[in-house]
């Protein structure tokens, strides 16, 4: 399918070198929003994979490592650590008193559960929130603070800080602060660590991540006992494990996301009552700091009035951590209003996330729908190509009777004198009588002198004005002798027997053209290895398919017959669109006629050979293409049997050639998701399958037009570089269409190294 012609423009309306140089500088529309909108799915995507995923070095606490930089008295000391000036400093939660903690939240349902508790029994909670998930679900974090809890930092992506850089780890407390601001316009002082416990479980690996926070102001907050709810040990393990001796006060720990927690749920209740049947009483972290600074000052205020033997008033209530915008709520005294810069920071982070939430899932959805449809279509060209190749194989298979007569061959040629001495030397050898008409299409570069010069018997050259090459097609048609015509690109060459094979076809009278196969001739290259590939299976066993389904959507520039009465009924080779093959197969099928597959005549084309010539060429196929089947639109309509196509052929055609190659790069990108943010190996074991599934196919194909299979070796670099070009060129023709753009003819660059197929040897 070789489009190779090129309006000419009219001399006054040429632009200068200057001229054209600053348009090729300035990008197109459609090319800015093509990447824009690239730019915009590879952003939500990262977003949506960084939400979900610990991401980058994620370990956990080493059990064995040396704590000899650590102080003793934080080794020793409560569960709230703090710095001063520098000097750490801990406080323990008062007797008799309980800090529940929270970790690993929000859950959308989980959470809200556990909030439930603690409403119907009255009594706080403290939550360590992961960024993420306040970014996911702030409504579940602002009827937390509503109702009196208080929260904490608990890392954006729950990863081990203790082995990430500095960087690392202010970038998880910043935009965990944010998400907070955005959910509940506050943020706050309280953080706890990944996969930390008590306090002896600092080492120094830790140590300097603790006093990097507490410099910033931040309180590290451990626990006295753990509950172990998250290795889910039964309701009863739960309530004794998280119980304190003795009558003292703890910092309990409870997890309200990160896995089933029904047992948490349960047990969370008794647990409650329990405790306030001891004596108890629950408190915030907050809360228990200033317990325990008020009993420290009161206690200080005794010793003094004992020594000086003077009674004085007792202390007001000292603050706890720094800060100026306090809470009324003295159990929420660690939280802070968000500054308005940080308010509005946080609330872009939660809608660039709530974006994410939606598209995600629509473009998985999506990918399931485009995966089956792919799988779908491999499973059915493999099904119907062997059914083809049976029926066409069986002994007693004819189209009826030989067809014997002389056929005339069109070559369309313009600027072909690299090309046009080997295309006609392989007519020339034609086993079937032929006439060649060459139609000269305003060539520069002595193409119609080089093909009279050959003196080749029954060649005629009719030379017209540049015209393009539909034009030039409809005039061999117009002076072609004979009732079938065969029409080929001036850089295609046919084995001797191509044309005899290619016309038996009409032995059938109700077949009106015929589509031979087409073969990659320059494949010794790798773009030439890749597009022979893509003609053998996308586009032959494709034409089996169809064929079967009697809905042929193309025949092939480079080799099709049709009959002369069929091409004339329909109003020639048209030039509304740039797929001038596909408008004329269509119109043929609308108009009744049969459109079929000969597999065994074959055609040598030259493919481009680089890659800007590829992208030229697949851009107009592309382009074409989807004028063809806009302009004929109204085939889905059509009756009997010319609306066969409109039905069958239609729909496969928008389904398999444009909706599905769209969404198809889907797939890699997804697959690359996987890897890096879900499972590497169980991703890659994935794409193997389908490149699998593909190399079957194309291994099928290879073998039903007798092809070597080394070939194949090319199909996984194939899969990644290639078909995200072809993939590119799809997107690239669909923006085009939609902003309304238009293409011209481009004339591509011939070598002629396709050289003349001698017999029972293909091409040489």
């Amino acid at each position: 399918m070789n489009r190779n012609q090129v309006r000419p423009q009219r001399r006054h309306a040429t632009p200068s070198r200057i001229e054209r140089v600053r348009r090729q500088a300035v990008p197109k529309p459609r090319v800015i929003i093509a990447l824009l909108l690239l730019l915009g799915l590879v952003s939500v995507m990262l977003l949506d994979g960084y939400l979900r995923a610990e991401v980058g070095n994620d370990q956990r606490v080493r059990s064995d490592a040396s704590a000899s930089k650590v102080p003793d008295s934080v080794l020793d000391g409560g569960p709230f650590l703090s710095f001063q000036g520098g000097t750490a400093r801990t406080r323990s939660v008062p007797d008799k008193t309980i800090v529940l903690t929270f970790d690993d939240g929000p859950d959308p349902e989980w959470t809200q559960k556990v909030l439930d508790i603690l409403d119907d029994n009255d009594v706080p909670g403290t939550f360590f929130l992961v960024g993420s998930m306040i970014s996911r679900y702030p409504d579940v974090v602002r009827r937390m603070v509503d109702d009196g809890n208080e929260v904490g930092v608990h890392t954006f992506t729950h990863v081990d800080l203790s082995y990430q850089s500095a960087a690392r780890v202010t970038r998880e407390i910043a935009q965990t602060q944010l998400a907070l601001a955005g959910a509940a316009g506050i943020t706050t002082t309280l953080f706890r660590a990944p996969y930390s416990s008590t306090n002896d479980a600092i080492d120094n690996y830790s140590w300097p991540v603790y006093k990097k926070l507490g410099a910033m102001g931040y309180t590290s907050v451990f626990i006295d006992t753990d509950s172990e709810d998250w290795q889910q040990p039964g309701v009863s393990k739960i309530i004794k494990w998280a119980t304190p001796k003795s009558g003292k006060g703890a910092s309990v720990l409870f997890h309200d996301a990160g896995g089933n927690r029904a047992q948490t749920l349960e047990a969370l209740p008794q647990y409650i009552k329990k405790m306030k049947s001891k004596g108890y009483t629950f408190t915030t972290v907050s809360g228990a700091q200033q317990q325990a600074q008020g009993q420290q000052a009161q206690g200080q205020q005794a010793q003094g009035q004992q020594a000086q033997g003077q009674q004085t008033q007792a202390p007001q209530d000292t603050p706890g951590t720094a800060g100026d915008t306090r809470q009324s709520n003295p159990e929420q005294a660690a939280h802070r209003t968000a500054d308005t810069a940080t308010l509005w920071e946080g609330r872009a982070l939660l809608g660039a996330v709530a974006v994410a939430e939606w598209t995600v899932p629509g473009l998985a959805a999506v990918l399931a729908v485009v995966g089956v449809a792919v799988l779908g279509r491999f499973a059915m060209m493999l099904v119907l190509a062997r059914r083809h190749y049976r029926q066409r194989n069986r002994r007693r298979f004819s189209w009826g009777p030989s067809v014997t007569e002389p056929v005339s061959v069109i070559v369309p040629a313009y600027n072909e004198k690299e090309c046009i001495a080997n295309t006609l030397n392989s007519l020339a050898a034609s086993t079937h009588p032929i006439e060649i008409v060459v139609v000269d299409d305003g060539s520069t570069d002595g193409t119609a002198e080089i093909a009279e010069s050959l003196g080749l018997p029954n060649v005629r050259v009719i030379r017209q004005p540049n015209a393009g090459k539909p034009a030039a097609l409809n005039n061999g048609v117009r002076h072609a002798r004979y009732d079938i015509v065969v029409m080929m690109d001036g850089d295609t060459v046919f084995e001797p027997d191509t044309v005899q094979r290619l016309v038996q076809p009409f032995g059938d009278p109700e077949v009106g053209a015929v589509a031979g196969n087409a073969k990659v001739g320059n494949r010794t290259t790798i773009i030439g290895a890749w597009q022979h590939i893509e003609y053998v299976m996308g586009f032959n066993l494709d034409r089996r398919m169809y064929d079967l389904l009697r809905c042929m959507p193309t025949i092939p520039g480079a080799i099709g017959a049709f009959r002369r009465d069929a091409v004339l009924g329909v109003g020639g080779m048209s030039e509304d669109t740039l797929a001038e093959d596909t408008d004329i197969t269509i119109a043929l099928h609308r108009a009744g006629w049969r459109v079929v597959y000969a597999e065994h005549a074959r055609a040598w084309t030259e493919a481009p050979a680089s890659l800007g010539q590829l992208w030229r060429q697949r851009y107009r196929w592309s382009y074409g293409t989807m004028q063809a089947l806009w302009k004929h639109r109204k085939s889905v309509t059509d009756r009997g049997p010319s609306g066969r196509f409109g039905r069958v052929g239609m729909p496969l055609v928008v389904l398999f050639q444009i909706v599905t190659p769209v969404f198809a790069p889907l797939i890699d990108v997804f697959t690359v998701y996987a890897m890096i943010f879900v499972d590497f190996k169980a991703s890659l074991l994935a794409w193997l399958a389908v490149l699998l599934v593909q190399l079957v196919c194309a291994g099928y194909a290879f073998r039903l037009d007798r092809e070597r299979y080394r070939y194949l070796l090319m199909l996984p670099l194939q899969q990644i570089a290639y078909r995200q070009l072809m993939y590119l060129v799809l997107i690239h023709s669909c923006v085009t269409a939609a902003t309304g753009g238009r293409l011209r003819w481009q004339k591509l660059k011939r070598t002629g190294e396709v050289g003349t197929p001698a017999p029972g040897t293909g091409v040489r």
